[in-house]
Formats: C-alpha cells, structure tokens, sequence
C-alpha cells in the first residue's frame, strides 16, 4: 500500500486535534493509503521537539519552506493562525503537495480564490477544515432533508455561541488581531455555521448583516498558552480591530431565508454551535454539544402523535459508526477530525475531488466578505457582487 505522509505546520490547540485524529485514522477506518504522521511543523525549535516526541512525529522542521519542499512528505495539513494559510497552500500547491487547511481557508474571498485556483490547475486533493459536517448527526441530517422528507425548505436557523473574551482585561490574543485571523466571530464561529447552511441547503444569494465589537481596547498579550494568553499588570492597550458579535440574515438560491448569530459574548455558552431547519413536510434540530442526537418532527404523523423525536446517531446505520463501537457508545469532538481526514486521505488515494473542497472555502469567505460589506454599508448585499 502506498503511503500518504503527512507534514503538519502547528501543534497547539488544532494542530494536536489533528495529530490524534492521523494517529487514530489507522486502528478505525481502512484506507486505500497508508496515513503516516512524518514530519512537524513549528517555529520554536526547543518546544517543536517536545510535541514531535508528544504527537508522535519522527521528524521536524522549523521552516515550513522546507517541509513543502520535502520529498518525504506527500500531503501538507495547515493549522496554523488564517494569515499563514495562503501562502504554505500556494508553495506546498506548487510542490505538488496534497493540502488540507484549517478553516477559514484565508483572509479574504480573493485570497481564497486564489488558492482554488492553483489547487484546480494543480489537480492535488484540496479539503478545508469544517469538521462539524463529519458528525454523524449531521451527515444523517444532510440524507433526510436530500430524500425530501422535511419538502421545502422555508427556514434555517444557526448561532454558535460562546463567552471566552467577555472579560474586558482579556489580552488582545492572534484570534482578537484581524491582519492574523481576517475576522473575529464571524471567521471563528460564523464560518461553521455558513458551511453547514451551504452543506446542507445550497448556496446563499444575498445578505444583511451587523457587526459589533464591545471591548474595543484590551491588554497586549505577553505569552500565548494555546487559545488564551497572558498580559502583563501594566501591559499596554491595543485596538481591539475584529467583531466580537455578528448576525445576518440570508436569503438562499432556493428561496429558503436564513438567520445567522456568531458571538463570544454568550455568558454561560462554551462551544454552542446549534441549528434548526423548517421545511413543509418536517422539522430537523441539532446542538453540537449534545452531537450524538439529530431531532426530528415529522408533519406526516397521525394527528395526537406528532411531536419531536430524538434519534440516537449510534448505531451502525448512521455514517461513520461502522468504524466505531457497539450502539449507543457515543463519540465526540475529535473523532469529527478523525472522519474528515479519512475522506482528505481517500479521496487523496483515489484522485476524486473532496468535500468539503478549497472551493467550498471559498465560498464561505465569498459569503463572511459579503456580511462584513453589509455591516458596513448598512444594507443588502449579493454574494454575487464579492
């Protein structure tokens, strides 16, 4: 079996989400290539040797130049910070490099594009990160609403929700600076929940939406300890120059009407990525946080037995479980890593295109550039005009 040698750039929150989800590929699922953790990716050498050791790489690179350029390395995994993403993609693209990339897949719609592009010229297998399609919930919800069970769409409904940076002495982390991250709630949280609209119900034609920051000056942060950091008593303030909070309203290509809510402003909200679809046949709902439940109403019950039931995504009927455990025996967050690069590693082997693709990226940044372009205007915009 030939083998698919993995280069990851990044170790910390998502590039150990990552390593555990290559490190478990093998033992659950078959694939038609052999998924190899190769070679890391960081810039502090000291702490670079210690995660290889941890995260089970026998090799390590302190300049991601020369991990794309390896001839040991087959596919390229990016998780670092969103304004690294487009330029390790276009080098490791020119290499020949196969290339996963963390959402969102740049800092812009252009610069998506431009990685689309090369990716679609190149022929290399391209995925972007939206791992929340690959729970098995909502994979099982993308079937029912495809078989016409819940009819016409009129309704999607989506908010992922958390407080994280409520505290206004919180330091100005990478994910708070836009010349890193491109956008603050939207990209972080929006993004999700725009992917699994388009995933679920086609592509957006035009929106409306708000945007607001209401810590406008935080502390410069000192050290990063993964997603947080740590200021100093007397650091400095910094402009604070993403939104903490954005929501829009959507209206899809088939007519459907779309609310959409990002925020780490949220109290009591930790990972809350939720939605609710309404068709004229049926009802669907799904939290993440409760991820081994897709609720469903079907209209077509018999009048005095309508109501809203719980399926337990568990058992080897739904998508994925045959790789897993016995019924009832419930996965979590890091195996939707697990499945998404099974499907990056399969359709790697087999040369077909992934899903979901660079141009599926592009897509959501096509739509978050339109909704950052509303807030500003203060008006509707067509995701056509980005």
């Amino acid at each position: 079996m030939k083998p698919m040698r993995f280069g990851l750039v990044g170790y910390k929150f998502m590039g150990k989400a990552h390593a555990n989800a290559l490190s478990r590929l093998p033992m659950f699922f078959e694939t038609d290539a052999r998924v190899e953790r190769s070679v890391l990716c960081g810039r502090d050498a000291r702490w670079l040797e210690q995660a290889a050791q941890t995260l089970g790489f026998g090799k390590t690179e302190t300049d991601w130049r020369k991990l794309v350029a390896r001839e040991d390395v087959d596919a390229i995994d990016i998780t670092a910070p969103s304004n690294a993403h487009k330029e390790i993609a276009l080098a490791a693209i020119k290499e020949g490099k196969h290339v996963f990339c963390e959402k969102p897949l740049a800092l812009t719609a252009d610069d998506a594009r431009e990685m689309r592009e090369a990716a679609d010229k190149a022929g290399v297998a391209n995925q972007v990160g939206f791992n929340y399609r690959f729970a098995p919930a909502m994979a099982l919800a993308k079937r029912i609403i495809d078989e016409g069970k819940i009819g016409k769409v009129f309704h999607f409904r989506g908010s992922f929700l958390q407080d994280w940076i409520i505290d206004p002495e919180f330091p100005k982390v990478w994910r708070l600076d836009k010349s890193v991250c491109g956008s603050g709630s939207l990209g972080d949280l929006g993004a999700h929940v725009i992917d699994a609209a388009r995933y679920l119900l086609g592509d957006i034609a035009e929106v409306v939406g708000d945007q607001i920051t209401f810590v406008k000056e935080r502390p410069v942060v000192e050290r990063m300890t993964g997603l947080s950091g740590k200021a100093d008593a007397n650091a400095p303030r910094a402009i604070v120059d993403v939104d903490d909070a954005t929501s829009f309203i959507a209206r899809f290509e088939n007519g459907a009407m779309g609310l959409f809510e990002a925020t780490r402003f949220a109290q009591g909200h930790k990972n809350d990525f939720r939605l609710e679809i309404n068709g004229e046949k049926g009802s669907l709902r799904f939290e993440f946080e409760r991820m081994n439940e897709l609720w469903y109403f079907n209209a077509g019950d018999e009048p005095g037995e309508q109501g809203w039931r719980m399926i337990q995504v568990s058992e080897g009927v739904h998508p994925y479980w045959d790789k897993w455990w016995p019924a009832g025996h419930v996965i979590g967050f890091p195996e939707t890593f697990v499945h998404e690069l099974y499907e990056f590693a399969q359709c790697a082997a087999q040369g077909r295109p992934c899903s979901p693709s660079f141009a599926d990226g592009e897509a959501v940044a096509r739509i978050m550039d339109a909704v950052e372009l509303s807030s500003q205007r203060r008006a509707w915009v067509s995701v056509g005009e980005i």
